[in-house]
């Protein structure tokens, strides 16, 4: 037997629940962190903070499968598409179908899962690729689904999904034993093994020519947030694609035999880190709006425009520090005039400096 699919037992999985139990309690008190942390945010900041969040998953959901989307398309249509205001002129197709997406995944979480609502998902995530034949449809072609790499002529076969005239007939049977295994369904499961399974089950069967990795991520999230009750804002998508290598080594690891124990042990690591990873964007939003607070009419243009520049990379922060080369071409200043600039900043407590000379380097005082 080759692959998992072809198995007897298919798709009745087998894990080990004794090795999940720890992992399943350390999620519901990270995601009660989250709401008490979320619940420090101010009313209006709250949208703001959420359009961010969601529009990080949505951004590096897409990047994980190497489609490079515009940040600042995507903010404005979900801030459009939750009501918040206008849609900017002239958004890509892309960037407003990943948008619709996610507000559908977000404001309807509880409803059960459906082919309609899997291909809708699908619609909107094809709207910008001319060369997927069937978009809003499970595949229909005769050739294999194969997931591939290497050049023509020694290409390695890293998985094969089940023939497309299976797909209907499997999906139907995914798509039961999802609602089943909801908390509300005839066989509840636990958050992490839930949607642990759900993400493995849902690839092995690669229902869609493309967009099966983001479709995927999605049945992901909609399951831990049934689990919980609410949307999880979770950053899973931002978590898996700085692990890019390890997500799709275990997926790999998982794909021939019914015991999956190792899988779903590896992917709750990666949703407790994807917790952490949001619990500290979270804390960074606090400490950027309590930054603008304290700095307010205290910039000036240039000085503001590179502060920006700072706070978009996020946790992360500005990669090596910000030298004054950096400072000069961000602002489009001279040297003299960076210098005075940064001075100030440092003066003011906007910036801290460490390092001397040419090694002079500046950081937001956040988290310091």
């Amino acid at each position: 037997m080759t692959w998992n699919w072809q198995h007897p037992d298919w798709p009745n999985f087998s894990y080990d629940s004794n090795a999940l139990e720890a992992l399943e309690r350390d999620f519901l008190h990270r995601a009660g962190e989250f709401v008490g942390a979320f619940r420090h945010v101010d009313g209006e900041d709250q949208q703001a903070l959420r359009i961010e969040l969601i529009s990080e998953e949505a951004v590096k959901t897409s990047q994980i499968e190497g489609e490079i989307l515009n940040r600042d398309s995507v903010q404005s249509s979900l801030r459009h598409a939750f009501g918040l205001g206008p849609e900017k002129a002239n958004i890509p197709a892309a960037e407003r179908g990943i948008a619709k997406m996610m507000r559908e995944l977000y404001q309807d979480f509880a409803s059960k899962l459906t082919d309609a609502k899997l291909c809708s998902w699908h619609r909107m995530l094809m709207a910008a690729n001319p060369s997927i034949t069937a978009i809003g449809c499970y595949r229909s072609h005769h050739d294999p689904m194969q997931i591939v790499s290497g050049p023509i002529g020694r290409r390695m076969v890293h998985f094969e999904a089940p023939p497309s005239e299976t797909v209907t007939y499997e999906m139907h049977r995914f798509i039961s034993w999802f609602n089943e295994t909801a908390p509300e369904g005839a066989r509840p499961l636990p958050a992490l093994t839930r949607a642990g399974i759900a993400h493995l089950y849902f690839v092995c069967i690669h229902p869609f020519e493309d967009g099966n990795g983001r479709i995927g991520r999605a049945v992901a999230e909609k399951s831990l947030a049934q689990n919980l009750g609410h949307p999880s804002l979770i950053a899973l998508a931002y978590t898996i694609e700085r692990h890019r290598k390890d997500y799709y080594d275990a997926l790999e690891r998982n794909n021939r035999d019914m015991d999956i124990t190792d899988w779903l042990c590896s992917f709750a690591g990666t949703i407790l880190a994807a917790q952490d990873n949001t619990l500290k964007r979270v804390d960074f939003y606090v400490a950027k709006a309590k930054f603008y607070a304290r700095m307010e009419g205290q910039l000036n243009e240039r000085q503001a425009r590179v502060i920006a520049r700072m706070f978009r990379e996020g946790t992360d922060g500005f990669k090596g520090g910000l030298s004054a080369e950096n400072y000069i071409a961000i602002a489009k200043t001279s040297r003299a005039t960076a210098t005075r600039d940064l001075h100030d900043l440092v003066e003011k407590g906007a910036l801290t400096r460490e390092g001397e000379r040419r090694h002079t380097r500046y950081y937001l005082p956040i988290g310091k």
